[in-house]
């Protein structure tokens, strides 16, 4: 295989899941174009890739916004692939429609028409959320890729990371219009909530969730009240098993595990007492809905061996 069949595109490489991505794809002999926003000679924010082993001869770092028009176009050209996982992630903006939404909508939406410039990439995995899925009124007891969570609810509800359930699945639903629009090989995965090691120099979003019953951040219970995990090196293997089987089509809910709060919490003290999660607060009447993913019986255990 060539060198240019073998080099790929990873926006948000410096983030949680991007860094982890960037080193398993170097690990297996990709030439990774890591995508960092407004300065890429800072070292703080590139220091965590550049001493991944194999950066100095695979890896080289390239300036991108999603909010800037065309500023992927440079970094995609001449790849076979793109992974694009950068999002806002500011649960705390003062003006979520113009610092979420809207980045994350017209973000995706150029970094495909920098595909179609481009004429060599084959696939475009794109990087969703299970909050595409489930944030709906009532909830269901099974959830599946058919699913759609509902934007007028999240908007008039306001829950915790509301914006972030919004921009998610609005740019995923656009993206789906332009790929069909325009035949691009496009596939969406939807992780559940992801945890595990970690390669970036702050703490993750998402680990701030998965924590909150130690922390006792309670504004991020209600996300794991009835939760489904992920964990991090998995969900990677996977983006590059679907990357690199053409069979492969559509969405790919990403999911493990399955937990209330209470259950995480009684977890937590019988693994490490010294925290004293007072599981009482917890004890409430949740039930737990299930992620079902049709393909996991075709794809069997391979989506976690790629």
């Amino acid at each position: 295989m060539g060198s240019a069949a073998k080099t790929v595109c990873v926006t948000g490489s410096t983030g949680f899941i991007g860094s982890w991505l960037v080193m398993r794809l170097m690990e297996r002999g990709y030439m990774v174009r890591a995508t960092v926003q407004r300065d890429p000679e800072n070292m703080k924010k590139v220091k965590h890739l550049l001493e991944l082993p194999g950066a100095k001869t695979n890896l080289t770092i390239w300036n991108a916004d999603l909010t800037e028009e065309g500023s992927f176009d440079e970094a995609i050209n001449g790849c076979s692939g793109v992974f694009h996982l950068a999002t806002p992630m500011d649960f705390n903006s003062k003006d979520p429609e113009n610092e979420v939404i809207k980045p994350t909508i017209n973000g995706v939406l150029d970094i495909m028409k920098a595909c179609q410039k481009a004429k060599t990439v084959r696939r475009l995995v794109f990087t969703s959320s299970a909050g595409t899925l489930d944030a709906v009124e009532h909830q269901k007891q099974m959830f599946d890729e058919s699913c759609w969570s509902d934007v007028e609810f999240c908007r008039r509800v306001k829950m915790t990371g509301w914006m972030y359930f919004v921009s998610k699945t609005l740019a995923e639903q656009e993206a789906w219009k332009f790929a069909k629009e325009h035949d691009i090989d496009f596939i969406t995965t939807i992780p559940s909530l992801v945890v595990g090691s970690f390669l970036m120099p702050t703490m993750p979003p998402s680990l701030i969730t998965a924590l909150s019953p130690i922390t006792g951040n309670e504004a991020h219970y209600s996300i794991i009240k009835q939760g489904q995990f992920v964990h991090l090196d998995d969900l990677c293997l996977a983006h590059i098993f679907l990357f690199e089987h053409p069979e492969s089509e559509g969405r790919y809910i990403l999911s493990a595990s399955e937990a209330t709060i209470h259950d995480i919490a009684k977890l937590i003290n019988s693994k490490y007492p010294e925290y004293n999660v007072p599981t009482k607060i917890f004890q409430m009447n949740w039930s737990l809905s299930d992620f079902h993913q049709r393909r996991s019986k075709k794809w069997g255990s391979n989506l976690n061996t790629a």
